[in-house]
């Protein structure tokens, strides 16, 4: 298997095991951010998270993944009177302290885009998290003191990344709160937040719009490498994700940029309509697929999305 050019950084944690290799395009602008960025930071409280000032009031919190695929983008947007933290990575170290240490304490909406474990497993650090109402059943089946197991091998060893296993926050119960398409959050002074239904990588995925900032927070829903559809419900078919990503491009230009949960950012607002031709050609022909590979232990099938990357379906979930 193709090796990826290992990455210079001073966060704890180190990569022992990557699963794919992540496609060139996506892991070189990251290691060209991860290297010269000008504005990262890594702080004492959670040496695990690179920080990235990306806009005046809105940073990107990047860690490792912890389970050899691609390393996770969480974002967190300060307001006037509240901040934003959009997705929560894997739950190894000490994500609210860094937070509050970044917003001086400002009192914290905590988001998802969706349930998985790069994105939702840091959730118990946090009283109350929301999400897309059709996320809901599925947050809470991962509430689960043993989520973290399939980290580790029968000695207890990282098998993907070298962590300290003490780094993991203490699991807790914790309120999820589903809200549907449209909801609105304020962090004061009338900013505003909206959580945009787009699913196809999950049933209850969200998107959410910065609408002072003009960005969208795009989670798994928009990716430089491969959006992937999850299957085994409605809702994750290329069908379903086409249909609001019409919607969405009929708001295009509410946004400037768009923010995904996995390497590059701040892109281009065209993609949303390369994703929808995409869309179109899978559902015209899923056997005019542009590639292949095994995943899981599954077939998917790739089609190539122009200026971005790939969708990735199988012939159950078109």
């Amino acid at each position: 298997m193709r090796q990826n050019r290992p990455i210079q950084s001073a966060v704890k944690g180190r990569r022992l095991l990557q699963r794919e290799p992540i496609d060139a395009t996506s892991w070189a602008y990251m290691k060209m951010l991860r290297e010269g960025s000008k504005t990262k930071r890594v702080y004492d409280v959670d040496p695990y998270a690179e920080v990235y000032r990306f806009r005046e009031n809105m940073y990107g919190l990047l860690i490792e993944s912890a389970d050899g695929m691609g390393d996770v983008w969480m974002f967190l947007i300060i307001g006037p009177e509240k901040a934003m933290l959009i997705d929560t990575g894997f739950g190894i170290g000490n994500l609210k302290g860094l937070v509050d240490e970044i917003t001086g304490g400002l009192p914290l909406i905590v988001t998802n885009t969706h349930c998985h474990f790069d994105h939702a497993y840091g959730n118990c650090q946090f009283d109350r998290c929301y999400c897309h109402e059709l996320e809901v059943e599925a947050m809470n089946r991962k509430q689960d003191s043993h989520i973290w197991d399939y980290l580790f091998d029968e000695q207890g060893n990282g098998i993907w990344m070298e962590f300290d296993r003490e780094d993991i926050v203490p699991f807790k119960m914790y309120e999820v709160v589903g809200v549907p398409d449209g909801y609105t959050f304020d962090l004061g002074e009338g900013y505003e937040v909206e959580l945009i239904w787009v699913p196809g990588h999950s049933a209850g995925h969200a998107m959410y719009l910065d609408k002072r900032n003009r960005n969208l927070i795009a989670g798994d829903g928009i990716i430089s490498m491969r959006v992937g559809m999850s299957g085994g419900s409605p809702f994750t078919t290329v069908t379903a994700y086409r249909r609001e990503l019409v919607k969405l491009s009929q708001r295009v230009h509410e946004f400037d940029h768009i923010f995904p949960g996995h390497f590059v950012v701040d892109l281009e607002t065209s993609v949303v309509s390369s994703l929808i031709e995409a869309c179109d050609a899978i559902i015209a022909n899923p056997e005019d697929y542009d590639d292949c590979e095994e995943r899981m232990g599954r077939e998917m099938l790739l089609k190539f999305v122009k200026g971005l990357g790939t969708i990735g379906y199988n012939r159950s979930n078109v």
